[in-house]
């Protein structure tokens, strides 16, 4: 069975830094383009960052560049989202996704473009 389980969401103050973890099981993330997403209450589904399957090429969204950084570890089957210099709008449930198809060298950060999704963690920022 194919799953990804995030980890690592906490309440965290402003300026502060989180790691969020995505692991696999049933698969490997090797072959697949690793996205991670985020929702805020009232708010749709966003995508903030991705991680292309060869080559390890990254996007971001603009209002996360530079704070936040997308990274493998293929020997653990888990890719992660740095986040640092945190602000209070960056309050959302995020998830990692994982495609199956698209390009191999390039990601997307379209959700519809993913095939499979975590249950989410919840990252608070506030004083």
């Amino acid at each position: 069975q194919l799953q990804l389980v995030e980890s690592g969401g906490e309440l965290v103050q402003p300026g502060g830094s989180l790691r969020l973890s995505c692991a696999a099981s049933g698969f490997s993330l090797d072959y697949y383009t690793i996205g991670w997403f985020r929702q805020a209450p009232g708010k749709e589904r966003e995508g903030v960052s991705c991680i292309s399957k060869v080559g390890g090429r990254t996007n971001y969204v603009d209002y996360v560049k530079g704070r936040f950084t997308i990274f493998r570890n293929n020997a653990k089957n888990t890719v992660y989202l740095q986040m640092n210099s945190l602000k209070p709008e960056d309050t959302a449930v995020y998830y990692c996704a994982a495609a199956v198809g698209g390009s191999s060298r390039f990601c997307s950060r379209e959700k519809n473009e993913y095939d499979y999704w975590g249950q989410g963690t919840q990252v608070t920022v506030s004083a």
